[in-house]
C-alpha cells in the first residue's frame, strides 16, 4: 500500500474550503480520471473512474466527519483499497491550508506500474492544485455540515 501526503494553501476561509470538499458530486470538476461520484446517502458515495483506459466503479464510507476539521473515509467492497483523511486548518480569516493523506492499494499489473513510477502520486498531487483553483474560483458554496463519528474502535483510521 502507498501513502501519499501533500498539502495546499486555499485563498478562502475555513468553512469555504470545507463545504467544497463536501460537495462530492463536484469532484469530477477538478479530479483527472474521476467522471463521476454520487453521493448515496451521509455515509456513502459511489465512483466512477477511468484511468489509463482502465474503468472501475467502487464505493467508499466516511467513517468520520467533523465540519471545518476532517473528514476520512475507506473504500468498502470491490477491488479498489483506498483509505484517507482531508484536514482543514485555519490559517486566517481568508486562507486555509488543506492536507489530504490517502492509502491506496494498485491492483493489477497497469496500476502497479503506475504507481512504481509515482504517477498515482502525482495524480492525487495534482487533484489537490485543481481544488484549490476549483474552490478559489467558484466562491462560497453550501456544504454539507453534519457530524459523523467513527464506529469502529478497531479500524485503521
Amino acid at each position: 500500500m502507498s501513502t501519499i501526503k501533500d498539502a495546499v494553501d486555499v485563498e478562502v476561509p475555513l468553512s469555504t474550503a470545507y463545504d467544497h470538499w463536501t460537495r462530492f458530486e463536484e469532484f469530477p470538476a477538478f479530479m483527472e480520471g474521476v467522471e463521476e461520484v454520487r453521493q448515496v446517502d451521509d455515509l456513502h458515495n459511489h465512483w466512477t473512474t477511468k484511468i489509463g483506459g482502465v474503468r472501475r466503479e467502487f464505493d467508499t464510507e466516511i467513517v468520520d466527519q467533523l465540519p471545518d476539521d476532517r473528514i476520512t473515509w475507506r473504500s468498502i467492497g470491490g477491488d479498489t483499497r483506498q483509505q484517507g483523511s482531508v484536514r482543514f486548518r485555519r490559517l486566517d480569516d481568508t486562507r486555509t491550508r488543506v492536507e489530504l493523506t490517502m492509502d491506496v492499494e494498485p491492483t493489477g499489473m497497469a496500476e502497479k506500474g503506475a504507481d512504481a513510477l509515482g504517477v498515482i502520486e502525482r495524480r492525487v498531487k495534482g487533484d489537490l492544485r485543481r481544488f484549490k483553483e476549483h474552490a478559489e474560483r467558484s466562491g462560497p458554496r453550501e456544504g454539507w455540515r453534519g457530524r459523523i463519528r467513527p464506529t469502529d474502535p478497531g479500524s485503521p483510521l
